[in-house]
């Protein structure tokens, strides 16, 4: 995917957008290398389960539940660097027939409730989080880890996908280019006119 070039008339990206800019391309991309470091995991946990059943006959019993549990992190250490590039899925039949200024508008609003998404689970999270460790709640099955390790990554999650939520609202109502716009296939603003 490539950046569109910038308009003529784009305002100067301000000292305050840079900085959050960098600090949410930091936090993401350290974020979905966690993720993918995650995903390599669960992919070499799986291959060395089904070598040890089927050829060694002697199955590890936790793979299952580890990879369970990675899972849920790549999922949620992923989805903020996935907003930020614009790849979640996305119905775009109408709003790829939106002028420019409606689709910066309908970029607000799926970016608003990308936001409100982040706040639900950082604070569900931290809430139930808490309540689990309070409780000494373990995990069912072969390991029975704290609960709360894994409950705490909705709130990371949930933070850094607030945090690029804020970062497209502040981009689109400055008029500032998107770091990575949304594709789903729609045509460049200038191949559009």
């Amino acid at each position: 995917m490539h950046a569109p070039a910038e308009p003529e008339n784009q305002v100067p990206e301000g000292m305050a957008l840079r900085v959050l800019s960098r600090a949410v391309a930091l936090l993401t991309g350290a974020a979905m290398a966690l993720s993918a470091a995650g995903l390599l995991l669960s992919l070499a946990l799986i291959g060395w389960a089904v070598v040890m059943r089927y050829v060694f006959n002697a199955a590890p019993i936790w793979v299952d539940e580890v990879v369970g549990f990675t899972l849920v992190a790549i999922i949620l250490l992923g989805a903020a660097q996935t907003f930020r590039r614009g790849e979640h899925i996305g119905v775009d039949m109408l709003v790829g027939q939106l002028p420019p200024s409606g689709r910066r508008w309908a970029l607000v609003w799926a970016a608003v409730v990308t936001g409100v998404v982040g706040v639900v689970l950082v604070v569900n999270g931290w809430e139930t989080a808490m309540l689990a460790r309070m409780l000494g709640l373990l995990t069912e099955g072969h390991l029975e880890w704290p609960t709360w390790w894994l409950m705490l990554l909705m709130p990371v999650g949930g933070g850094l996908l607030l945090l690029a939520a804020i970062e497209a609202v502040w981009r689109a109502l400055t008029g500032q280019v998107l770091v990575f716009p949304p594709s789903h296939g729609l045509p460049d603003q200038d191949e559009k006119s």
